[in-house]
């Protein structure tokens, strides 16, 4: 079976199995663990912020990351499709007590115009004050689509104008550095907090990182405490972090490739294709689902006309051509 369903089905290679078995642990909840101190180190440095804080999940990351910048009663503004509005079970207003407003762009893309006619000052005790825009790099929903640059860093400078923080949920900004060459630091500077996932693309197990100031970081290590995400020797996880960060990031053009050979296959103009996800609109979307899992190959809806596939370490070229085969041919039946 060639699964398609998400980069989140990757599983541990056999290099990182060993680097997990070897690292060196203590007990983070302390803050002794020395192998989850030096991925929290690395990956703060990579985007050019103070701090990291190793998270269990990516929705976790983006929760307390959103919390640090909006107090309950405030509002953060995102994207209608955004993963933290749409994905999280709503985990921000039943944790954080805060509410969102969304814009729409058919590739998940920032509107400045959108924005500034949404945008609520302090206006005094009957109207909800914005206190942050989420932005989401690449965009799940959208199709894996890059944000492009020159936007994120015109969204950072109207927000600080304005007074309003800008959250990045940067779950695969790792695709999106390597499918654009943009430094990572470069990214880490549209963005006053951010989260990256290791556990997609990258291959590790479990984990996100929150990365933001010092304050932020030492703040949400309490928050994550308190909402049971407290780990002891985690480092055998972060030890796949950190081997991840070594061998699996220049890879992900792989995975870029192999989208776009996946979306000729289905009749998705492959120069739509930013990175490793492509986005199908069929009518018959579950059934489609059902007729390709016979087949071989595993979906998933994502919607009801909807279907995503999702290219990873996990699916080689071999496995990526077979795919393309069988979709090709369902692509054409019952459409």
């Amino acid at each position: 079976m060639i699964d398609l369903r998400s980069d989140t089905l990757t599983t541990p290679t056999d290099a990182m199995r060993a680097a997990m078995a070897a690292a060196e642990v203590g007990d983070d909840v302390y803050g002794e663990d020395p192998t989850v101190l030096a991925l929290q180190e690395r990956v703060a440095d990579m985007f050019g912020h103070e701090a990291a804080l190793f998270m269990p999940t990516g929705s976790m990351s983006n929760v307390l990351a959103v919390r640090s910048l909006v107090q309950p009663g405030e509002e953060v503004l995102c994207e209608s499709s955004a993963h933290i509005v749409r994905a999280e079970l709503g985990a921000h207003g039943a944790y954080s007590g805060i509410t969102t407003r969304t814009w729409t762009h058919p590739r998940g893309h920032v509107d400045l115009e959108a924005l500034r006619a949404l945008h609520a000052p302090d206006m005094g005790p009957f109207f909800v004050r914005t206190a942050a825009v989420s932005v989401e790099n690449t965009h799940n929903f959208a199709g894996g689509t890059v944000l492009p640059l020159d936007l994120l860093r015109d969204l950072k400078e109207w927000a600080t104008g304005v007074g309003a923080g800008v959250h990045l949920d940067g779950a695969r900004l790792w695709n999106a550095h390597v499918a654009t060459g943009t430094p990572l630091v470069e990214y880490g500077a549209t963005a006053d907090v951010m989260s990256v996932c290791l556990s997609k693309g990258l291959g590790a197990p479990v984990g996100s990182l929150l990365v933001g100031s010092a304050d932020t970081v030492a703040e949400a290590r309490v928050w994550r405490k308190r909402m049971g995400g407290g780990m002891r020797q985690v480092g055998i996880l972060a030890a796949a972090g950190l081997h991840a960060l070594d061998h699996h990031v220049e890879r992900l053009a792989d995975d870029h490739a192999h989208a776009r050979l996946l979306a000729e296959a289905v009749g998705v103009d492959p120069a739509g294709v930013d990175t490793n996800i492509v986005v199908l609109t069929r009518p018959d979307a579950a059934a489609y689902v059902e007729r390709a899992a016979a087949e071989g190959v595993r979906v998933a809806t994502v919607g009801p006309t909807t279907v995503r596939l999702v290219t990873h370490l996990g699916v080689g070229r071999a496995e990526a051509e077979s795919a393309a085969r069988v979709l090709a041919r369902l692509a054409t039946d019952g459409s």
